[in-house]
């Protein structure tokens, strides 16, 4: 699979994002759930963080397959799911994480109904999903060069 025409420079510039949000959302889950609980402001960091690495998990996505010619995806999930297809994440990861597109629509349009417990639960169960997402980007990139 030729990766000539992948933009590697912003690949590399969203998997640092990505990369950069996780780390301060590892930290809030630090603090324990009865602590982030009590800062308004720890609820609002994670929900930008969080938003921030969606954005950027799907921008990825979005950039691979219109690179590769595989068409254009119809919503956030379907990026995921091509992913998933064309054998840059695993299926079975693909199918993990497809709830991740769901997500960022919530946070962006469903934001009044987010609550800092709903996010400090995602964080403990799911965080490590973005740290997987980014090695598998970057194992795709390195093993098509």
């Amino acid at each position: 699979m030729d990766t000539s025409s992948l933009n590697i420079k912003l690949i590399q510039e969203r998997l640092s994002h990505i990369r950069a949000s996780a780390n301060r959302l590892y930290r809030l889950t630090t603090l324990g759930k009865d602590e982030f609980l009590l800062s308004p402001d720890n609820f609002a960091i994670a929900e930008h963080h969080l938003r921030r690495s969606l954005e950027a998990v799907l921008d990825v996505g979005r950039h691979l397959i219109a690179k590769k010619g595989w068409g254009t995806p119809q919503d956030y999930r379907s990026i995921i799911t091509t992913l998933g297809q064309r054998g840059i994440l695993p299926l079975e990861f693909a199918q993990k994480i497809q709830g991740m597109a769901g997500y960022r629509n919530r946070l962006v349009h469903g934001y009044a109904d987010v609550t800092p417990e709903e996010i400090y639960d995602l964080l403990v169960y799911h965080l490590m999903d973005f740290e997987e997402y980014v090695r598998m980007i970057i194992f795709f990139v390195e093993q098509n060069r």
